[in-house]
């Protein structure tokens, strides 16, 4: 499950050690990493558009804006119509805090209730921040399910932290910058799709759209969706430690259609079968005619 909210990602990742370079702690920015996720649970509760964009990093405000309007769905209504309510904090237990440059972390443990009914069990929440000209600004939260790990579960309610000291749990010391800063809702709604079992693929749709699928199905909105005439893909494909190299693999290019009953538009595939060996980089183009305008739009 991923993206439950507009500005919480769902995931769970595992493997190695982290770099030496990151910090763990109870000390440090904790008490103020709580204090600008109160603010921003605060905005999005009583849908405060101006608490939000106070409360939130200005690079992930952009990367909202331009999910929002890549699925041509209007800014602010669809900022705050989210499935259920970000989780309170208190009652939960604080395990630390790890900190890089102007990037940090703070995890916390406990029954983490989104507020869409069930008996909540113990898991992990993980919150992202980025320090902005002095001050920690609220950038997103990992929640990791633990239910098919009980053993660690385990060890985080006994106050054992080493499951932490993994490469995915450190702040990445640098905030990425969008590459494009959308103003408006796109023409054409565009999703890419990845079949990749043993393999790592990242995809650049029209140099703006950058994506990773790393041994998955999967499919995620391009950014600034297709245009109309030629676009451009771009894709490397690795294969993942204890891969055979030799799976069966697709890349799709999906345009949504605005019109009641005609399906997705498949505009572009790649794909190997089992033994098929993919080319480890290329560059390849899908054009959108006005023939295939006229059937998503419904002219």
């Amino acid at each position: 499950m991923q993206r439950v909210f507009t500005t919480l990602t769902l995931a769970l990742t595992l493997a190695g050690s982290p770099p030496a370079t990151a910090q763990t702690t109870e000390a440090g920015p904790g008490p103020e990493l709580a204090m600008a996720y109160g603010r921003w649970r605060s905005a999005m509760t009583s849908r405060n558009l101006a608490g939000w964009q106070a409360a939130t990093a200005r690079h992930r405000q952009i990367r909202i804006r331009n999910r929002i309007l890549s699925e041509r769905r209007p800014f602010a209504q669809a900022l705050f119509d989210l499935p259920g309510v970000p989780p309170d904090l208190r009652g939960l237990k604080a395990l630390g805090v790890r900190s890089k440059g102007n990037t940090a972390r703070a995890f916390y443990f406990g029954k983490i209730d989104f507020g869409v009914g069930g008996d909540p069990s113990d898991n992990l929440l993980v919150l992202s921040f980025a320090r902005e000209e002095g001050s920690w600004k609220y950038d997103t939260a990992d929640f990791v399910n633990l239910s098919a790990l009980p053993n660690v579960r385990r060890q985080l309610a006994a106050g054992d932290l080493k499951h932490l000291d993994r490469p995915e749990f450190t702040p990445p010391g640098q905030i990425e910058a969008p590459r494009v800063q959308l103003r408006a809702p796109v023409k054409y709604i565009t999703k890419a799709y990845v079949f990749c079992p043993g393999r790592e693929v990242r995809l650049l749709v029209n140099k703006i759209s950058p994506h990773l699928f790393q041994n998955t199905k999967a499919a995620e909105i391009v950014i600034g969706g297709a245009r109309d005439g030629n676009n451009e893909i771009q894709y490397t494909i690795r294969s993942l430690p204890g891969s055979e190299g030799s799976e069966p693999m697709t890349i799709r290019i999906y345009l949504l259609s605005e019109v009641r009953g005609v399906k997705p538009v498949k505009i572009f595939e790649y794909q190997t079968g089992e033994n098929e060996f993919p080319k480890p980089v290329g560059t390849a183009y899908f054009a959108v005619t006005p023939r295939i305008a006229a059937t998503i739009k419904g002219r």
